[in-house]
């Protein structure tokens, strides 16, 4: 079945092809979620070779499923599920990433996860409340009078990885060059990435490595009252963070603890903007507030997959998986699934129905959520709040990747 030029569906053998590079798709993904739930909402992607889950339940549980996992080489070697040797060319980026708390599982992630979690609970997050709004309130200061921002690269780009290196423990004016390190680092995420993209990810990875092995240095020598001090100093069981660990973790923590954040700000003023509502009712108190973000963070998540390996046999909605099998979980579109959201595709800022899966779930839960939302729920009020009329001025720029969800520009007016 031909849904359009770049999708079509077998619902009988649940085969889906889908050119996950056209714009009507990476622009508007929800429309082929809906169809996806429609017709398919577990299916095998042509152009990606790996069975994909968006329905809401499966998703939530796989996550949960202990069965699956982040890695696989912990309990198999690469002869023996036929993986390939790692590609040279990109050796710098791989060990950044040996130890990142995305992809390891049980012993070392809990070793790793209980020496980072302290960070980020709720309590701790709280207090840099008072920063984060003198934050957004200096920045809007800046612009205020101009009538016109453009938002992304004004404000949205700079709050989540100012306080992000402000936590860590990275002085603030590595802002713009941890940016550029990052967007260059996480193409190598994205579906259809080219050689230049991976290039582009090991130098990156090169450069933030050495980067953080000098801070790490002087940390040893004069810690701070910071989370790399932290890492650095506390032991967990008798062990010590080691130097590839610390880098790992310290890069990891950067990237996602921004990047995520800067789309969600951009998607979640846009959606309300289109939707026409009223930030005095969407934001009137910290109740209403909150519902609005977690119903932003629903209908556009800026993260739409994560990835597990099968480490053992087993089945899922009818299709049998072996151990190394790789499958894919959609978060954005379990977020729509209508068994569990009225009317998924519409905003609906008072919706009081399942909670979206945009942060993951299970032992791999985003361990930033605590902060994220609580930038969510403090920039967005104070935004529309200091400038209001506030419309787009221009239609917004859709960034051209996926599985990322995000805005290139937005062009805003007052």
């Amino acid at each position: 079945m031909m849904i359009a030029p770049f999708l079509s569906i077998d619902s009988d053998t649940r085969r889906v092809s889908l050119d996950s590079s056209d714009p009507a798709f990476y622009g508007n993904p929800n429309a082929v979620y809906s169809a996806l739930h429609q017709h398919c909402p577990t299916f095998y992607w042509e152009q990606q070779k790996q069975w994909f889950f968006t329905g809401y339940d499966h998703v939530n549980s796989l996550l949960r499923d202990r069965r699956f996992g982040r890695q696989i080489l912990h309990i198999a070697s690469r002869e023996e599920l036929g993986l390939p040797e790692p590609d040279q060319h990109v050796a710098n980026f791989d060990l950044a990433e040996r130890y990142s708390l995305l992809e390891l599982e049980p012993p070392e992630h809990t070793r790793l996860r209980t020496l980072v979690n302290r960070a980020f609970v709720s309590r701790h997050v709280e207090r840099m409340k008072p920063e984060l709004e003198e934050l957004a309130n200096r920045l809007i200061d800046d612009f205020q009078d101009k009538g016109e921002v453009e938002l992304l690269s004004a404000f949205a780009d700079i709050i989540p990885v100012t306080m992000i290196a402000r936590m860590i423990g990275i002085p603030e004016e590595m802002g713009p060059q941890l940016l550029d390190w990052s967007h260059a680092y996480i193409r190598m995420y994205l579906f259809g990435r080219t050689r230049e993209d991976e290039d582009g990810a090991e130098k990156a990875a090169k450069e933030f490595s050495d980067y953080v092995k000098t801070v790490i240095a002087e940390r040893r020598a004069n810690p701070r009252d910071d989370l790399l001090s932290h890492m650095i100093h506390t032991e967990h069981k008798g062990q010590f963070l080691t130097e590839d660990e610390l880098i790992s973790t310290t890069i990891v923590l950067l990237n996602a603890g921004h990047e995520a954040t800067v789309h969600q700000i951009g998607n979640s003023v846009r959606v309300i903007l289109d939707n026409g509502c009223d930030p005095a009712l969407l934001f009137k108190d910290e109740p209403t507030t909150e519902r609005t973000v977690e119903e932003t963070l629903r209908i556009c998540a800026p993260v739409h997959i994560f990835q597990r390996w099968a480490l053992e046999p087993v089945e899922i909605d009818g299709i049998s998986f072996k151990r190394g099998d790789k499958v894919s979980l959609i978060l954005a579109a379990a977020n729509l699934d209508p068994a569990k959201f009225t009317d998924p595709l519409t905003f609906k800022p008072d919706r009081n129905e399942a909670p979206n899966l945009s942060f993951g779930a299970g032992i791999h839960f985003c361990i930033g959520a605590p902060l994220a939302r609580l930038e969510l729920n403090i920039v967005l009020p104070i935004l529309f709040k200091r400038l209001p009329g506030l419309r787009m001025a221009k239609v917004p720029e859709i960034k051209d990747v996926y599985h990322f969800h995000g805005l290139e520009r937005l062009d805003l007016a007052w």
